[in-house]
């Protein structure tokens, strides 16, 4: 089917129903309505002119509990509101939520020929449903708002955490974890142009989040910054819906943002069964993520207790490799960092030269003349004791300096 702006398909709906339709988003905010005016009612009307539903008819509406029903609501008529009754059909993608089909019922007209009727438009709504999904949800005031909510309780505004700990989708959700995502920039101008715009930049990343994760069960809520995304998991063994969570996340990123797919990563932190942990686990997840852009050996899905050393780094302020002797040493006398190179493949792969070898396409004797580069440099053994836990650490203090600076 030929996908429909809102409008045409609003109007396709309340042609199938015979019934005046309009649709409005999760702020009570008007998105579209149809021509047919076979009956209105004063609050229609009053809709209509104003775009927003009134407080007292919205506190009607929710009454009926549409803001958690998964199949339509009757909402009955309302005289003192001016109100007739009505079908509210929400609408849902995958099981998220992103606004509210209306269809009026006539004077004296019972619902059960209206949700008979429904069936036969279902492609219609789901059509409506993801085009709702793509354009306006994200930009709904009621979802910046929870964002920056969420936002907030992870740099620890303790307000926020309580907050959030109220949420439906949170509440008796533990244990959590939280994820940050963001994509692998191999352009530093790429990076810059679309840092531009913050607004479009985090508009940006908080579709392509909402879009990941729409339908994945362990993921909660999502979050978008200009740099990255922030994800709310409820831990579960496995990390097979974690994987899918960035395979859409690039595709979108990629689609929305213009330009080809590139690799991206998700730190994810140590599960925690105590929110008020919420600042704690969004600091982890940040190392994680930051760890697996300066070292491809940690891989793109990474768990902060799998970053190693850098778990130690993020917490050591001010600890740069010009700190160690021999490692300035080392790197004044190896401009194109082959030595270096050499020497942090070997501490990586428990001083394998045969896999060194391998991964730089070198023959071993070319790894060995290097090697011996290296102990005339220093005047130690950099395979062995304190020069090489010395050295080690150095090499991961340089890729630890390289790492992103994440903020909102």
């Amino acid at each position: 089917m030929q996908k429909s702006s809102p409008e045409q398909a609003v109007e396709e709906i309340a042609r199938a129903l015979d019934h005046g339709v309009s649709v409005e988003d999760l702020d009570g905010d008007l998105i579209a309505y149809s021509s047919h005016q076979a009956s209105a009612d004063p609050v229609r009307v009053n809709f209509l002119l104003t775009k927003k539903v009134p407080a007292d008819v919205s506190a009607w509406q929710l009454s009926h509990g549409i803001a958690t029903a998964v199949r339509p609501v009757v909402v009955g008529a309302n005289e003192s509101l001016g109100m007739l009754g009505r079908v509210c059909v929400p609408l849902l993608v995958r099981g998220f939520r992103v606004g509210y089909l209306w269809v009026l019922q006539q004077p004296g007209e019972e619902a059960d020929g209206i949700l008979a009727a429904l069936p036969a438009v279902r492609p219609l709504l789901d059509g409506l449903a993801a085009e709702l999904l793509d354009t306006n949800t994200p930009e709904s005031e009621a979802r910046r708002r929870r964002e920056a909510q969420f936002l907030a309780a992870c740099t620890g505004d303790n307000a926020a955490v309580e907050d959030v700990a109220g949420w439906p989708e949170v509440s008796g959700r533990a244990p959590w974890a939280v994820g940050v995502i963001m994509e692998r920039i191999d352009d530093p101008d790429v990076a810059m142009a679309e840092l531009a715009d913050p607004e479009a930049a985090v508009l940006l990343q908080r579709v392509s989040a909402l879009q990941a994760t729409v339908g994945i069960r362990p993921a909660l809520f999502s979050a978008g910054a200009p740099q990255h995304a922030v994800l709310l998991f409820r831990d579960m063994a496995g990390r097979s819906e974690h994987a899918e969570v960035l395979q859409r996340y690039g595709t979108e990123i990629s689609r929305r943002g213009g330009h080809p797919e590139r690799p991206d990563m998700l730190g994810l932190s140590e599960p925690f069964a105590d929110l008020r942990r919420l600042p704690e686990a969004y600091r982890e997840a940040t190392t994680a993520v930051q760890a697996a852009s300066v070292d491809p050996r940690i891989g793109p899905l990474a768990d902060f207790r799998n970053t190693g050393v850098y778990q130690l780094l993020a917490q050591a302020r001010g600890l740069l490799p010009t700190g160690s002797v021999r490692y300035q040493e080392l790197a004044d006398r190896d401009p194109n960092g082959e030595l270096l190179t050499v020497l942090e493949l070997l501490y990586d792969t428990d001083g394998s030269v045969a896999e060194a070898a391998a991964s730089l396409h070198l023959h071993r004797s070319s790894v060995y003349n290097r090697l011996a580069k290296v102990r005339s440099i220093v005047g130690a053994d950099p395979l062995k004791g304190s020069t090489r836990l010395e050295l080690h650490l150095a090499l991961k203090a340089a890729r630890w300096a390289r790492r992103p600076r994440l903020s909102f």
